[in-house]
């Protein structure tokens, strides 16, 4: 049976040579509908006559999340550009579209990228030339030494309900990586209430990840633009500031967050992303896989990451959330092993050793090891909560910036310092 396929590539001079050749030769391709832009594509591809798109990247509004929308209605799609446009390749690319060739490309070989993006074949070498491969060239981070030489680490800062301190943890492990000598950036992915800027003491109406999110569904994204909409907190911490409204979480689409976090990759070795609490589907638009969702943006951080820590409280209401967080991440993520960080670890909420009851409580409630333990240092994180600075700032000696500073140095995969706080269970 011929493959169904929608082309959207109007306006191109070589649009209806490419039409006819797909048509009348033997390659067991058949166009179903010309569409005339990206509203009629993906009404087409809603019919579910279609099994493939064929788009050029000249088509007026395209963007990630019509890319997005497609995918999600069973419908593969390959890319065609000027010859030697690597500027399009690159955009189709980070909009989502793996498989980009050049528009002088013969009749036989766009059918077969059509067949194999149908079949789900892995896209064999590049057609066009990736221009993202030469972004470290451009001169971001200022500093060459600050360059990461591959891909950096992204790790997730996620926990339950309440207020066990993610952001507390996200931000004091980003700033103590960055005083590693590990170059860091600090992303607010909350979409419920970050509050990252105002605990750096930031202005929490800069573009932020909203812009970020903008340029990457836009498909205009890259290395030097992430880094320009990123505060320079000190020479080797970035950060990349949240929502300033929680009713703005539509602007974080799951599909733009996954652009910003390849970026993040490119621009720093490490990327620490706070994580809204939930992870929960919204039953009522299950049905409509194309509906903004407001957990998409946490799932797709979490999914992403590298390493995700699950920041628990260590009383028992926080607890028994973290149990309950854990065994619903397990039903919707199942792939994602998280590392349990119980903070605020102090005496009087548990009887007896609070580390070994804490630790023997989550092993047979939750099946899951605890990974470290940070100290209650309530005065050290008022104070630097009062003057907007870190813990390193304002408390250097504070036993939870110790800890915070032992766990910065795992994740990031450097020299562990003298002193540790957090001491590790095996």
């Amino acid at each position: 049976m011929a493959l169904q396929v929608f082309t959207a590539v109007t306006g191109a001079p070589w649009e209806s040579e490419l039409v006819g050749a797909l048509d009348r030769a033997d390659h067991g391709v058949t166009v179903v509908r010309r569409c005339v832009d990206v509203a009629d594509l993906l009404a087409a591809a809603a019919t579910g006559v279609g099994q493939a798109a064929l788009l050029s990247a000249e088509l007026r509004r395209l963007d990630g999340d019509a890319v997005s929308r497609l995918l999600a209605a069973g419908v593969a799609v390959v890319g065609l550009v000027e010859p030697g446009d690597d500027d399009a390749a690159g955009r189709l690319r980070q909009l989502g579209v793996s498989r980009v060739l050049p528009a002088d490309a013969d009749a036989a070989r766009i059918a077969t990228a059509l067949r194999e993006a149908v079949t789900g074949a892995p896209a064999t070498g590049r057609d066009v030339g990736d221009p993202r491969a030469a972004l470290p060239a451009l001169g971001v981070p200022e500093d060459p030494a600050d360059r990461p030489a591959g891909r950096g680490r992204v790790v997730a800062v996620w926990g339950p309900t309440g207020a066990p301190g993610r952001t507390t943890v996200a931000v004091g492990v980003a700033d103590e990586a960055a005083r590693l000598g590990v170059s860091t950036l600090l992303l607010d992915a909350d979409v419920y209430g970050g509050v990252v800027a105002q605990v750096l003491g930031l202005l929490d109406e800069a573009p932020g990840v909203a812009a970020a999110a903008r340029q990457a569904t836009a498909g205009t994204l890259d290395v030097a633009r992430l880094a320009r909409l990123a505060w320079a907190v000190s020479p080797r911490l970035r950060v990349l500031t949240g929502l300033a409204r929680a009713d703005r979480w539509p602007e974080l689409r799951p599909q733009a967050v996954a652009t910003v976090l390849d970026q993040a990759r490119r621009l720093s070795e490490l990327t620490v992303v706070d994580c809204a609490f939930c992870v929960e589907e919204d039953e009522e638009l299950s049905f409509d896989t194309a509906a903004p969702r407001r957990n998409g943006a946490t799932t797709t951080v979490l999914e992403q990451a590298d390493t995700v820590l699950c920041v628990s409280g260590a009383d028992p209401v926080a607890l028994q959330r973290t149990v309950r967080a854990l065994g619903h991440l397990r039903e919707v993520l199942p792939d994602v092993e998280p590392v349990v960080v119980v903070n605020q670890v102090r005496r009087g909420p548990v009887p007896g050793d609070p580390e070994q009851e804490i630790a023997a409580a989550l092993s047979r409630f939750a099946g899951t090891r605890v990974g470290g333990f940070l100290p209650a240092d309530r005065r050290a994180t008022d104070a630097a909560l009062a003057a907007g600075r870190t813990l390193a700032e304002v408390a250097e000696r504070s036993p939870l910036r110790t800890a915070l500073r032992g766990l910065a140095a795992e994740l990031a995969g450097v020299p562990a310092p003298a002193r540790r706080g957090a001491r590790r269970r095996g």
